[in-house]
């Protein structure tokens, strides 16, 4: 799969899909993923916003954004962008603002093709963590776990 970028953060490295226009996918890569500079001035500029945020978690993600779903996980995206960061919210939580069902969210979640920009890591089970990329235990968690806490300085 050909990336626009590959940039080394803490967990990994994050492998970037852009167009000249708009960012279309964020990928989780192995760590020992070969680095890639930015091949366009939007896949530079993905790389300099996520490098801000890793250092001010507040940080405000200002990129064009292709995000190709149903009109149900357009609404899931849309509404996990308005979640600020240190906060969370359940699925359950959600799926009652949207008038949908927990387990529809958690789905849309895990459609997610741009993961940290759109921030399905804040959206959180009722009584724990929940899944990640959809999966519920492993590497996966553990950099949910760490987004999270990155949010709480």
């Amino acid at each position: 799969m050909d990336y626009q970028a590959k940039l080394s953060v803490p967990f990994g490295v994050l492998g970037i899909r852009c167009t000249d226009d708009a960012l279309t996918c964020i990928e989780f890569l192995a760590p020992c993923s070969t680095l890639q500079p930015p091949s366009n001035a939007l896949a530079g500029l993905v790389c300099a916003q996520l490098s801000a945020y890793l250092k001010n978690p507040c940080f405000r993600f200002n990129l064009p954004l292709k995000l190709d779903g149903t009109a149900h996980q357009n609404r899931v995206w849309q509404a996990m962008i308005n979640i600020s960061p240190g906060e969370t919210c359940s699925y359950g939580e959600l799926a009652a603002a949207l008038r949908s069902g927990a387990q529809a969210v958690g789905q849309a979640c895990g459609a997610n093709p741009i993961p940290v920009i759109v921030p399905c890591h804040r959206v959180v089970g009722k009584n724990g963590l929940g899944g990640f990329m959809r999966h519920f235990d492993g590497k996966p968690l553990d950099i949910k776990r760490w987004l999270l806490a990155h949010e709480q300085h």
